[in-house]
């Protein structure tokens, strides 16, 4: 792609990255990441059109959201930010985060370092603060829990939005009762991610999402955006999907001119 065609139309949204410092200290009992930092994703994006992306916290790093914050200052209103907020967190540094770029707090129902604990009782705390700013939540869950998040949400006044397909992977049944519950949250009005592939049961190049996710988008419609997921945590050198191959099967799903469409969108929940 040449200098002048990125300068005008390299401004695609990737919804999920990761950034890494290995020096920063982690939870103990999950992964060790590797250097990652924010100017090799960018550059890797830019290749393929994307200019933007959000910025969720790891779960290594639990609460301390510091390095994504940093990442977010480097271009102030660049980038967007989903932090893991801790049951202490202040209406100043909420409001410090918002001014930073971030627009979604994340709980994370599946690694073994993440907020299972509760997750009634931490909606509770974390609603009333995220709905006065206009925030969203974001849940990395098993299908299993769709229809407790379904019901944390209805009539809540926040914005839903669910990782990964909402753990909907190869192996979920086309009659399991969480594809009751994924309704229920799509006529809710929730938001859902096309991302983390290697997550849901299906080896590379994921052809068995491909009718998933078309399933997913007659449910959703433009309330959808994709990520790569990168830089996919816990995978080898041999495992690692190149950036082109996580978008392959939004396009094969959705077809050329409408998977472009869902990336070059400025989603709302990031405005």
């Amino acid at each position: 792609m040449s200098d002048s065609c990125l300068s005008t139309c390299c401004a695609g949204w990737d919804a999920h990255v990761h950034v890494f410092d290995a020096s920063s200290p982690v939870r103990s009992g999950h992964y060790a990441p590797l250097e990652r930092p924010l100017t090799q994703i960018e550059a890797t994006a830019q290749t393929q059109g994307v200019r933007h992306l959000v910025l969720v916290q790891p779960s290594v790093y639990g609460s301390d959201n510091a390095l994504l914050l940093q990442a977010l200052a480097v271009e102030p209103g660049r980038h967007r930010g989903v932090v893991v907020l801790g049951d202490e967190v202040s209406d100043a540094e909420l409001d410090a985060m918002h001014t930073a770029g971030v627009r979604g707090a994340r709980m994370n129902l599946v690694s073994p370092v993440g907020e299972s604990t509760d997750p009634a009782r931490r909606f509770a705390m974390l609603a009333p603060g995220l709905v006065r700013r206009g925030w969203h939540l974001q849940w990395y869950t098993p299908a299993a829990q769709l229809p407790l998040i379904a019901a944390l949400h209805r009539d809540s006044g926040l914005t839903c939005v669910l990782d990964h397909l909402g753990g909907l992977g190869a192996h979920i049944a086309d009659d399991h009762p969480a594809w009751s519950a994924v309704t229920a949250l799509a006529e809710q009005g929730a938001w859902l991610k096309l991302s983390g592939w290697y997550r849901l049961e299906a080896p590379a190049p994921y052809h068995a999402l491909v009718p998933r996710i078309r399933r997913l988008a007659a449910l959703f419609g433009e309330r959808m955006v994709w990520g790569s997921d990168w830089p996919h945590t816990g995978r080898t050198p041999e495992e690692t999907p190149t950036y082109a191959e996580v978008w392959q099967p939004v396009v094969d799903a959705l077809g050329e001119t409408a998977a472009q469409a869902l990336r070059q969108r400025r989603p709302s929940i990031y405005a």
